[in-house]
């Protein structure tokens, strides 16, 4: 019996040591935000997104707006409300940084915005903190939220 105890806590750890410490590591060193007018590339793992500079398979189209730059992030920050398990926690007046969490485990995705001041788009990334798919989630997670802005004329 202590046998099985002690295989189950060697288990338990390993699992530890391969899913959490690189989510802490991840996060502490992710570069989140923008760098030079550029949010940060999609790692090579598919459970990423970003409108800039990304390769096809993590390509995103940036979500456009037809009002000025104030009325959008304001717009924006409402959708994000609604936006299941979701709360914008870092913002500036070009950049809003959200987390989202999945319904089940909790895992954290990053989900960015930035407002290039020359243009009228809005640039995105969405990205899992730990695993290698997140079989679609960030994708569609960003283009519900291009629905919400289009369905109010933003």
């Amino acid at each position: 019996m202590n046998r099985i105890i002690s295989v189950i806590i060697g288990i338990i750890l390993a699992l530890n040591l391969i899913l959490i410490s690189p989510a802490a590591t991840w996060a502490a060193s992710s570069n989140l935000g923008v760098k030079d007018g550029y949010l940060s590339a999609c790692p090579n793992s598919p459970n990423c997104v970003v409108s800039q500079n990304a390769d096809e398979a993590h390509s995103i189209s940036p979500l456009v707006y037809h009002t000025d730059l104030a009325k959008a992030r304001e717009i924006l920050l409402k959708v994000l409300t609604v936006v299941p398990r979701t709360q914008a926690i870092a913002q500036t007046p070009d950049y809003i940084h959200a987390e989202s969490k999945s319904r089940i485990f909790g895992f954290i995705d990053d989900v960015e915005f930035y407002f290039p001041s020359n243009e009228k788009i809005i640039h995105v990334r969405s990205a899992s903190r730990v695993g290698e798919s997140d079989l679609g989630v960030n994708r569609r997670r960003i283009e519900q939220i291009r629905l919400a802005l289009q369905d109010l004329n933003v």
